[in-house]
């Protein structure tokens, strides 16, 4: 994980939003969360409603009984945001790219800032983007 040389002006609340993926890389989620990751040191944490959220943490590809709501949950998220597509069902489909039920990936759907690959993306990873994600955020916020 890069070394941060500045700190945050406060902590970073994320919302999950699986779109229609395995659940495998809801799970690493979860694992960052537990007390072997314990991404709440750093100021991250899950919120239950987007509406609360600087983040949304998007999993799997996006099928189409998904796509509607996913956009409803981008457009509930108030601005400044950014969007993280954890795992590569999102950027291409992976294993569900010839499925019926796909609409595209989730870029298609909605603007996506950081990109954390792996299947299942593993909770370090999903850690490095979520640190990208806030740097992204506090540069968004110095504009306004």
């Amino acid at each position: 994980m890069a070394k941060l040389t500045k700190s945050f002006h406060r902590a970073l609340w994320a919302f999950h939003i699986n779109s229609g993926s395995c659940n495998g890389c809801d799970i690493e989620i979860v694992a960052a969360l537990t007390p072997r990751y314990d991404v709440e040191r750093f100021g991250i944490k899950l919120v239950g409603s987007p509406r609360h959220a600087d983040v949304l943490l998007v999993t799997g590809p996006v099928t189409r009984k998904m796509a509607k709501e996913v956009r409803r949950v981008y457009e509930q998220t108030p601005d400044p945001k950014v969007v993280i597509g954890v795992g590569v069902c999102g950027m291409s489909g992976c294993v569900f790219y010839e499925s019926y039920n796909l609409v595209g990936p989730l870029s298609e759907i909605i603007p996506v800032d950081v990109w954390v690959p792996g299947c299942p993306a593993r909770p370090e990873a999903i850690i490095q983007g979520v640190t990208k994600a806030w740097e992204k955020l506090e540069s968004l916020r110095g504009k306004k």
